[in-house]
């Protein structure tokens, strides 16, 4: 930046509280902490006329991926046909409720709510108008975003073909091609969201709300030790939990195929080690760093990072927070393994010949990965900066 430069606001960083000036920025320019280069704000080319057309677009190819058949399978005479919206009553019927609920929210709900927040949003904050409860609504649409795995789901979906395909005929639908489609255009809304430029455009709607949310961020960065003390004891419950959860998971079967009155139980380890048994590498390679690797070190990396700001170190601060960083993006991704689970359990059905079905180690699993992902939510990583100098 140069001297000249006016600075219009301040932000204040979520990762290590620090207070930073910043000029109004130009188109593909971004922002980032001088601190901890956490990244500020990004502002993209036409931001809101490109989030506003993707998010149209994903609704389009969601609804478009219900009707149709997403996969069909064929073995020896036997058929059946795989549709999103029928799997969801297939899971019930077999009393795989709670699998089915997460099928629902993760691939479905969550993203539908988060697109139609977007577009209820931007289009009057387009035309200068404030839409009532933005700032409610905003709020929720950053919440959920990690709770939306359609992305996930789809790798989900290439890994259970992999797997499957050597015992039967398989045939790709039109909601498979669809829900690429619908994929496609549901980054793009992720990945042109600006967080601070929305509120920055709710401020400039109604400038009533401009005092509130700058109090807001401020509450946010400027935790009171109670409140501190709490998010780490917080932290290690969640963890807790998790390496818990993290023994039945492996212990225990995560599915069985049940193939002419013979039952096949499969671990997580061992359908990786069936998979590299038959030459499939690279799915054996995904489902070991999906589902052994990326939560045992993201556990490892928040049982060390809440035992440093617990002991109040202030060494390693930037290394800390990168290894966060990291922890946060990679643990929603160990649900590759449970979407393959959901996706054979929904598409393998042909009674006594053939079936699968979720084992105990799903659940577990499942959790596992929940509670990793509400470990690093609570973890507040300003804690990691709190002895660390002002930055000047």
């Amino acid at each position: 930046m140069s001297n000249n430069e006016t600075y219009s606001f301040e932000v204040q960083c979520h990762e290590c509280a620090l207070i930073v000036k910043l000029p109004d920025l130009q188109e593909n320019q971004k922002a980032q902490c001088p601190r901890c280069g956490y990244t500020l704000s990004t502002i993209h080319r036409n931001a809101v006329e490109r989030v506003i057309a993707f998010a149209i677009t994903a609704l389009i190819f969601l609804l478009a991926s219900l009707p149709f058949n997403f996969l069909s399978f064929s073995s020896n005479g036997l058929e059946n046909h795989f549709a999103v919206i029928s799997s969801f009553f297939v899971l019930i019927d077999n009393n795989y409720h709670i699998l089915a609920l997460i099928e629902l929210l993760t691939i479905f709900a969550i993203p539908s709510v988060v697109l139609l927040s977007v577009i209820y949003l931007l289009i009057p904050l387009k035309k200068g108008l404030y839409p009532k409860h933005g700032r409610r609504i905003l709020d929720i649409v950053f919440k959920l975003l990690p709770w939306s795995m359609v992305e996930i789901f789809l790798i989900g979906t290439l890994v259970s073909l992999i797997k499957i395909i050597s015992m039967a005929d398989i045939a790709l639908g039109l909601s498979f091609y669809a829900f690429i489609l619908f994929t496609l255009s549901m980054t793009l809304v992720v990945l042109h969201i600006d967080k601070r430029q929305l509120y920055q455009l709710l401020a400039q709607a109604e400038s009533a709300h401009n005092i509130e949310i700058q109090q807001s961020q401020h509450k946010i960065a400027r935790v009171d030790p109670t409140s501190q003390a709490l998010s780490v004891q917080k932290t290690w419950a969640l963890l807790i939990t998790a390496i818990i959860l993290y023994i039945p998971a492996n212990a225990y079967p995560i599915m069985t195929t049940h193939l002419l009155g013979q039952d096949d139980p499969s671990t997580i380890i061992g359908g990786v080690i069936l998979l590299w048994h038959l030459g499939s590498y690279p799915i054996a390679i995904i489902i070991f760093i999906a589902s052994v690797l990326v939560p045992v070190a993201k556990i490892l990396v928040l049982v060390w990072l809440n035992y440093s700001v617990q002991k109040q170190s202030d060494r390693l601060s930037l290394k800390r927070v990168k290894w966060y960083r990291m922890a946060e993006f990679v643990g929603r991704w160990s649900m590759i393994d449970v979407f393959v689970v959901i996706i054979l359990a929904s598409l393998i059905q042909l009674g006594p010949a053939m079936s699968i079905t979720p084992g105990v180690a799903t659940l577990a699993f499942s959790g596992v990965v929940v509670v990793t992902m509400l470990a690093a939510m609570s973890f507040e990583p300003q804690l990691i900066w709190k002895n660390t100098n002002d930055y000047e």
